[in-house]
């Protein structure tokens, strides 16, 4: 290895950001959820806009266009989600009685006010998800150009949603001041815990589980819906069997509506919630919820 790859200025003991403070897991406070929850579930929707043209600025997202514009397979796919695939989603948490944070993009909160509505008046909550799928925050971005998409996507909004996770879920390295400097509570983007980080600044990072998304297990790595639902239930177990060492840990998990909203796979998400249902120490809170349990403990 070439050694100027060891000369990178913040490499430091611990960590090689300044984020939040460093410490290993057996040293952070234990924390308690409401109901003397051992596990608490997380589920976080994204409701978004894929462009037919998208410009792939830096690079593509990971559910955009496939093949030469104009890529109507695809984007019908997406569209299915946002009108078909997510009520069954919402038919199926009112059914076992859980709330869930809807991730949505600026695109679609324009577009589809009706949808955000019955999002609210059913009690779920509302976090901002970017301007669009093709709106990645990066580094490349002046300061200027970065916030401009925050503020834009804030305006596409009737109500300032205290949340945010960013498109593709990349950000550059001042997404996160400029998160604080717009007052949002909570950030969706990063899992570097089983519990919730604070900034220096004050934001919230709640975990959000990439290698337990749909996304991941059954579009990406093509895995079918009882291995997902096998790996659901694992992970809740596992997160029991450790709360005597580490307190009260969380999972978030990605509910994609073109993905698990297809009707041969919603079965998958009814049985998981039951499951949630059923176990005991286990129990379902939007992320506004973890956000303001975690802020009192700290």
């Amino acid at each position: 290895m070439d050694k100027s790859y060891l000369a990178y200025p913040n490499r430091a003991y611990g960590q090689d950001h300044e984020f939040y403070d460093w410490r290993m897991a057996k040293d952070r406070p234990s924390l308690a959820w409401e109901n003397g929850a051992k596990v608490a579930i997380c589920f976080i929707i994204p409701l978004e806009f894929f462009p037919l043209n998208p410009s792939g600025t830096p690079f593509k997202h990971p559910g955009a266009m496939v093949t030469p514009y104009p890529d109507l397979r695809h984007f019908t796919v997406r569209d299915y989600g946002n009108r078909i695939g997510v009520y069954r989603i919402l038919d199926t948490l009112k059914a076992a009685n859980i709330s869930a944070t809807f991730a949505v993009n600026g695109e679609i909160a324009k577009r589809y006010p009706p949808l955000l509505n019955f999002i609210r008046n059913a009690g779920h909550e509302v976090a901002a998800h970017g301007l669009s799928t093709d709106a990645i925050h990066h580094e490349a971005l002046t300061p200027t150009d970065e916030n401009s998409l925050i503020e834009n996507t804030l305006y596409c909004f009737d109500t300032k949603p205290d949340g945010w996770m960013s498109p593709a879920r990349n950000q550059s390295s001042r997404t996160i001041d400029l998160l604080t400097d717009h007052e949002m509570h909570y950030c969706l983007d990063w899992e570097a815990d089983s519990v919730p980080v604070a900034t220096k600044g004050g934001l919230t990072l709640i975990p959000n589980s990439y290698e337990l998304s749909d996304f991941t297990l059954l579009h990406m790595r093509k895995q079918g819906e009882e291995a997902w639902l096998k790996q659901m239930k694992s992970s809740i177990d596992l997160l029991i069997e450790e709360h005597s060492r580490f307190g009260s840990q969380m999972l978030g998990l990605t509910l994609t509506p073109y993905v698990i909203g297809q009707p041969f796979r919603i079965w998958a998400l009814r049985e998981l919630l039951s499951h949630i249902n059923v176990t005991e120490g286990v129990e379902a809170f939007t992320a506004g919820e973890i956000d303001k349990k975690f802020r009192s403990q700290k």
